[in-house]
């Protein structure tokens, strides 16, 4: 199977030599895998009647499997070997037979997204496709097909997925030429999603397209979570690669408590092996998110002070500008907290939290963020605001409640906005407060980690600074989006004869610094499903852990039926989001003029 490696900016792949550079030894070889292919031995040569060779099966490291010949010794000596091809009744068959096994030495991409007509496939799944070929990141052999129940042919699903794709990367002017390339590669078929019938047609076209290479299947689940079984159920029966891997990502929501996620988990690993299931969770594929362990474990500064004996608090907020519009029924079976917290916040704790792993490999670096999940202590609903935008009218323009929107059932206590306090109960963070919130509708767009250190012991400048514990303290500032930065909040003497203090930032903006166009999380996330990197990928038991923590909580807001505090749609939220920082003696960052 053809090798990774790095090269410019980006992992591609490489191929084995082609027949024409074989020394003549090798072409020993060569003629000798002929002489057993499948292939050859329909034509003219038959080694059936070669006894004692060994057929040995052998799991592969996704779970395919694939079966091997062992000859024994004496049975096939090599100048049998060339009276048996001698005797090919003409050279265009050995030549068709040399071109199959190039072809077997060679390894191709079968990208499949099922769910292909939605909204995340066309706005994500397929640009962040074209992008990585852009960029010279996928295999010289790949294709991508489009699989959904609508009726569609080629041609229209070329249409509708060059509607979303652009030449953003660099602007470079074969952009167009690039662009027509990629839409070749791409094919549609119609299915049902619990058709095995369907996903062996589809089998059927892959295989085409593969030309006895050794294939390799990704399958990009773009569905609503009710399908994913099925979907992978016929995948993996009918559609799974026969000689290389298969692996399937699989979108969140995944689960909606502990006991529906461990379901969906037992049912996926009926049909897949958990080193096939990539869980996706695109804010870790983020660049300030990916930069987060580059920033701690590798600058010196940073990692004595990463602790409870300098960080007063960590702050993880999340907010959005605008409402569900029209979305609101799939979001009001899961509310923000599991929109958002659950996952994508957690997440980013869990990576920031985290002790050094004894490796960059995807197992140590989630073995670190799991030993996190499961020191946190379940949520508190004392611990915990929850709101819901009301309808507000600004500039002559009014903005609608969440329960105005059409799809939303009247009445709905789900909430828009939530505010947390958590806690890690191990020998690095205890009594650290690491305070989350998230929500929609609120006055800006914005991700971002924000740690506030503790004040200087004796600060010698307390008269200068005043009695602001927040002026009197450091802050870095991850800004994860949007318009990507990194700063520190320092304490500066303002020039001049007297002594007045300034709040400056040490700051490094991403758009000034660097030239080169950040990529989109998806654009790093499918290419290291296509390589195998599983780091910023969720394993089953890290989900599990995940879950615990938030399931006694959403239970209970969901039993007592709490009536979420409402905030006009734009502001900055429920007032109790304020009185919960407060409690811990806390400011949330993102309040006043200086952000």
């Amino acid at each position: 199977m053809a090798t990774l490696y790095s090269a410019q900016s980006c992992r591609a792949y490489s191929s084995l030599p082609s027949s024409s550079s074989l020394s003549s030894s090798s072409m020993v070889g060569q003629l000798q895998r002929i002489a057993v292919s499948k292939r050859f031995l329909r034509a003219k040569i038959s080694l059936q009647s070669q006894t004692g060779s060994h057929h040995n099966v052998v799991r592969m490291q996704d779970g395919a499997v694939a079966t091997t010949v062992t000859p024994v010794e004496n049975k096939t000596p090599l100048n049998k070997l060339k009276e048996g091809l001698t005797s090919v009744s003409s050279s265009e068959e050995l030549k068709v037979a040399a071109s199959f096994d190039d072809n077997e030495n060679e390894s191709s991409v079968s990208i499949t997204v099922v769910g292909a007509s939605g909204d995340l496939a066309k706005k994500k799944i397929f640009p962040a496709l074209f992008a990585l070929y852009y960029e010279d990141c996928l295999p010289k052999h790949f294709t991508v097909y489009g699989y959904a129940r609508s009726k569609m042919t080629d041609a229209e699903l070329r249409n509708m997925v060059s509607k979303t794709l652009t030449c953003r990367i660099d602007k470079r002017e074969n952009c167009g030429e690039k662009m027509e390339e990629f839409l070749k590669r791409c094919f549609y078929h119609s299915g049902q999603y619990d058709s095995e019938k369907n996903f062996a047609e589809l089998d059927k076209k892959l295989k085409e397209h593969e030309a006895g290479r050794v294939s390799n299947r990704l399958f990009y689940l773009s569905i609503p979570p009710n399908i994913f079984i099925d979907a992978v159920k016929c995948a993996s029966l009918s559609a799974s690669s026969g000689n290389g891997w298969t692996r399937v990502i699989v979108e969140k929501p995944f689960g909606r408590d502990s006991e529906s996620s461990a379901a969906l988990t037992k049912s996926l690993k009926q049909y897949l092996e958990e080193d096939q299931i990539f869980r996706i969770d695109h804010y870790l594929g983020k660049e300030l998110v990916e930069n987060l362990s580059v920033l701690r474990f590798s600058n010196l500064i940073f990692e004595p002070l990463w602790s409870r004996q300098y960080i007063r608090n960590v702050q993880l907020i999340f907010s959005e500008d605008f409402g569900t519009e029209g979305r609101g029924g799939y979001f009001d079976n899961y509310g923000i907290i599991r929109d958002i917290m659950q996952n994508h916040l957690l997440q980013i704790l869990a990576l920031f939290a985290m002790e050094t792993p004894v490796s960059l490999d995807a197992e140590d670096i989630r073995n670190e963020k799991v030993k996190v999940l499961r020191s946190m202590r379940p949520l508190q609903l004392e611990d915990v605001v929850i709101g819901q935008y009301k309808s507000h009218t600004k500039g002559g323009i009014t903005y609608p409640a969440y329960t105005d929107d059409k799809t939303v059932p009247k009445g709905s206590l789900t909430p828009t906005f939530a505010a947390a306090a958590l806690f890690i109960n191990n020998a690095r963070w205890d009594g650290v407060p690491f305070l989350m919130k998230a929500g929609k509708a609120l006055h800006t767009k914005r991700a971002e980690i924000r740690v506030q250190f503790r004040h200087v012991p004796g600060n010698l400048y307390n008269r200068n600074i005043g009695t602001d514990l927040d002026r009197a303290t450091n802050e870095l500032v991850i800004r994860v989006q949007p318009d990507e930065a990194i700063y520190l909040k320092i304490n500066n003497k303002v020039p001049g004869l007297g002594m007045r203090l300034d709040r400056s930032n040490l700051n490094l903006h991403y758009a000034a610094r660097y030239s080169k166009e950040i990529p989109d999380a998806y654009e790093r996330l499918l290419l290291d499903a296509i390589e195998g990197e599983r780091r910023l990928f969720i394993r089953s038991d890290e989900l599990d852990a995940a879950w615990s923590l938030f399931t006694p909580l959403l239970k209970e807001l969901e039993e007592k039926k709490i009536i979420p505090e409402y905030y006009p749609h734009g502001s900055r939220g429920p007032v109790g989001a304020h009185y919960l920082a407060a409690r811990y003696n806390v400011r949330w960052g993102d309040v006043g003029l200086e952000q």
